[in-house]
């Protein structure tokens, strides 16, 4: 029966072990999609800037004639 219980409470440490470390995990992971949707905006404001600006996306840029 100690055996068992012994057993028992192992398993909870490493299981408890395994939570912590998933939750540092997934709590870098949440910084990086954070910083990864700012940056996103960031671009995508300049891409919006720069199609206001008058610059020709690649599709609508015509090769000149001699191509």
């Amino acid at each position: 029966m100690d055996k068992k219980l012994q057993e028992i409470q192992e398993q909870a440490a490493f299981m408890q072990a395994e939570i912590a470390q998933m939750s540092e995990e997934l709590y870098a992971q949440q910084k990086d999609i954070t910083a990864l949707r700012m940056e996103i905006a960031v671009l995508t404001t300049k891409l919006q800037s720069t199609q206001e600006s008058g610059i020709l996306r690649p599709d609508e840029d015509v090769p000149p004639p001699h191509y």
